[in-house]
């Protein structure tokens, strides 16, 4: 399936997909210069292999380049190779904003690298810096996925491996990324960096579900009761909702039994158990998150088929 998507040149949707992507890497680029290069953390990806060769290089190569390696220059020797290579063994599957935006996360890093150094923008602290790094660096990759792009790096590797190990491209990605963690264990022969690295990736990764999900606080919710209609009223009349009535087959009694499944907010959920517990106290009651809602009432659906397209 082909990632490459295109807006038309210069229209609303081509500005609002490249503005994601460099503000998206601009933010990732904070994150790795303030909070995770600092400390030496590697969160997988070419910016992982990159930071630690930044800081093995500073003795050896102090002569020629006293601030060792160039993080995102480093990085960027990286992501051009893996994305030819990966075009010709996966397809033409990486468009130009991807190589904007792992060109422009290359040209922020170094640009920020060079005014603000390798000191940290909280000493001493670096769990929180763990914890600022990956969301910052979390967000910043949403919102360039958000854009239809990709960050390039690591996920051309994986991508690789998957399909000639058949493995789950996530499963891949986080062996490739925890792998890169523990290269600073062999670096720098400190249990604590690969660690920390660990929590950068898991932060980052759940950073990116929130970003390209939203902070979504609504329920999905499946009621089986012989007491269906008066359940239905209270949904659409007292919580102003709607819902949909399933017809089933119990399995114990093989009897036909009516499913409602209903999205209700967090509050609009405990007003409705309240009022099940006096209508039928033997109903049974489903509830789960529900990630992301589109359509009437919640997200609208034309504005995310837009943004898909």
């Amino acid at each position: 399936m082909a990632l490459i998507t295109k807006e038309k040149l210069f229209s609303k949707e081509w500005f609002f997909a490249y503005s994601l992507i460099l503000g998206g890497t601009f933010i990732m680029a904070m994150g790795f210069v303030f909070f995770i290069n600092p400390y030496k953390f590697a969160p997988g990806g070419v910016y992982g292999i990159s930071i630690v060769l930044h800081h093995i290089t500073k003795p050896l190569l102090h002569n020629i380049l006293p601030d060792g390696l160039p993080i995102g220059l480093t990085a960027l020797s990286m992501d051009i190779p893996l994305t030819i290579i990966g075009s010709k063994i996966l397809g033409p599957r990486f468009g130009v904003k991807t190589i904007v935006g792992f060109v422009s996360t290359a040209i922020f890093v170094d640009l920020l690298q060079f005014f603000w150094g390798d000191k940290p923008l909280v000493e001493n602290q670096p769990l929180l810096s763990a914890i600022f790094g990956g969301v910052l660096i979390g967000v910043g990759l949403g919102l360039v996925f958000r854009s239809k792009a990709t960050s390039g790096g690591t996920d051309i590797i994986a991508a690789i491996l998957e399909k000639y190990t058949r493995l789950p491209m996530g499963q891949l990605l986080m062996y490739v990324d925890t792998s890169i963690a523990f290269l600073t264990l062999i670096a720098f022969k400190d249990w604590s960096i690969p660690l920390f690295s660990i929590i950068v990736i898991f932060i980052t990764g759940r950073t990116i579900d929130i970003t390209l999900e939203g902070f979504d606080y609504n329920k999905a919710v499946f009621i089986i009761s012989d007491f269906h209609e008066e359940i239905r009223d209270v949904i659409l009349h007292t919580i102003d909702r709607g819902g949909t009535i399933i017809p089933a087959r119990g399995m114990y009694y093989n009897k036909e039994r009516k499913i409602i499944y209903t999205v209700l907010g967090r509050r609009e959920v405990e007003v409705l158990k309240s009022y099940i517990s006096k209508i039928d106290p033997d109903a049974f009651i489903t509830i789960f998150d529900a990630k992301e809602i589109l359509g009437k009432g919640f997200k609208p659906l034309e504005a995310k088929a837009k943004f898909e397209e």
